[in-house]
């Protein structure tokens, strides 16, 4: 684990966001507060990938429905 100072943090900001990426980077101020800075996994989810519903419409339902749209 890295330790910086806060001085050390404010200049050295993409150095210290890369380094979180691979392990915990600590931040001291000069009042003595210490802070944990990590990576957040990141999400694999496809923005596309939703739950599906339950719904009493059937198949045939639905195609009726997109015929009578298209109709008119």
């Amino acid at each position: 684990m890295k330790v910086f100072t806060y001085s050390e943090a404010r200049q050295n900001l993409a150095k210290l966001l890369t380094l979180a990426q691979v392990e915990e980077v600590e931040i001291r101020r000069r009042d003595g507060a210490v802070f944990a800075l990590t990576c957040k996994p990141k999400k694999s989810v496809s923005p596309f990938d939703i739950p599906g519903i339950r719904t009493k419409a059937t198949t045939q339902d639905i195609l009726e429905a997109v015929r009578a749209s298209r109709m008119g």
